[in-house]
């Protein structure tokens, strides 16, 4: 790991400038990465609900997974506490209405975002890629991974290990602020407004976190005006990891310049991927951005879903937006972003961690791959706007 002696121009006083919301100072984070403590510190943080579950996801499906928590889920609203969820009507289309029943009938309320409209059927590429949890107010959890068995590596015949992703459990003042970003979706889909409120206690020399919602127009282009500030300002080092990476000409570029700079820039994608398509979209821009000396990796195992970031080891992003059209134009997008030298250091341990795992991607082994791959990225590159 090459070590550089510079100074960072990231503090939470030049990102409030940008991003134009505050940060929330007296946080404990903790972040969750391999998916057995993931899912286990999801599970029993809301069996330790006292009053209040609130649940965001892309995906949500009746599956293994999906049944062990529904039947959390229902047993904490028989004793009271008030449960909400809101699922994406795309991401969840597989899931049958006779799961979301036997939800409603314990008293759990329920919203699909996005639903299909037949007036304006474009409308459904819009998506709520989202992916929280409220407790009682004053703990949260976003990431990346949805509710389904491939991010918990559950099989029916044995246990295998669940897709590479990354979520964060927070607790604090920033638990309140993601409370009434829930509470904001709550009430675009049509339900009533939550009376709710919680008082919560911050922690001493917890590390300052700042939502990164983006519901909106304006929410996504204040998250892209965000994203490239980062790269823009980064003088020491860029560690991306995203799952689907479909990149603009100006993405490209502007990680060019920051290599030109001196920016020690690198990529970690999947070797493998869910989504075919997008997936070799994405490498269609892997010669320009080796020739320019962007270092790329491709994750080998499982498949690697995360999205996170960390900018000069020292600011680092952790949520649901990839670095494709998708996510920085269309979805509705949760991140939060923490400026904690401690926290990046964890991060940037982690993203070596993951690049041992992989294989880097040379310019000469890049240019002697078969003619069907270039064939199929050139031609999924023309739709990386619809992918």
């Amino acid at each position: 790991m090459p070590e550089k002696a510079a100074k960072t121009d990231f503090s939470t006083r030049s990102i409030k400038r940008i991003y134009g919301t505050p940060f929330t100072d007296g946080n404990k984070v903790t972040l969750l990465w391999k998916d057995k403590e993931s899912f286990q510190g999801i599970f029993d943080a809301v069996r330790d609900a006292q009053k209040l579950v609130c649940l965001e996801f892309y995906i949500f499906r009746n599956d293994e997974t999906g049944m062990e928590l529904a039947g959390i889920l229902r047993q904490k609203a028989s004793e009271g506490v008030s449960v909400y969820i809101i699922y994406d009507h795309f991401g969840s289309i597989g899931t049958p209405l006779k799961f979301w029943k036997y939800l409603r009938e314990a008293g759990i309320q329920i919203r699909a975002s996005h639903p299909f409209k037949w007036l304006s059927p474009f409308h459904y590429f819009h998506r709520n890629h989202k992916k929280l949890i409220i407790i009682d107010g004053v703990k949260a959890f976003t990431g990346g991974l949805n509710i389904a068995n491939e991010y918990r590596g559950y099989h029916r015949l044995r246990r295998k290990k669940g897709w590479r992703d990354t979520g964060i459990f927070l607790e604090g003042p920033i638990s309140k602020t993601l409370f009434d970003e829930f509470k904001k979706s709550w009430v675009v889909w049509k339900g009533e407004p939550i009376g709710f409120d919680a008082e919560v206690t911050p922690f001493a020399g917890g590390p300052p976190v700042i939502p990164i919602f983006a519901s909106s127009a304006r929410g996504r282009r204040k998250m892209r005006k965000l994203l490239y500030y980062s790269i823009t300002r980064s003088r020491k080092s860029i560690y991306l990891t995203t799952a689907y990476f479909t990149p603009s000409r100006r993405m490209v570029q502007t990680l060019e310049e920051a290599v030109s700079r001196g920016v020690d820039v690198k990529l970690l994608l999947p070797g493998k991927s869910d989504i075919s398509s997008a997936h070799y979209a994405g490498r269609a821009f892997f010669a320009r951005l080796l020739k320019a000396g962007v270092e790329i990796y491709t994750y080998n195992g499982e498949i690697l879903h995360a999205k996170t970031s960390v900018f000069d080891g020292i600011w680092s992003v952790i949520g649901s937006a990839n670095l494709d059209f998708q996510s920085l134009r269309r979805n509705d997008e949760g991140n939060v972003g923490i400026v904690d030298a401690g926290f990046g250091r964890q991060m940037t341990e982690i993203f070596f961690e993951d690049l041992r795992k992989s294989e880097q991607v040379t310019l000469e082994r890049w240019r002697t791959r078969p003619v069907c791959e270039k064939t199929k990225e050139h031609f999924f590159a023309l739709f990386r706007r619809r992918l």
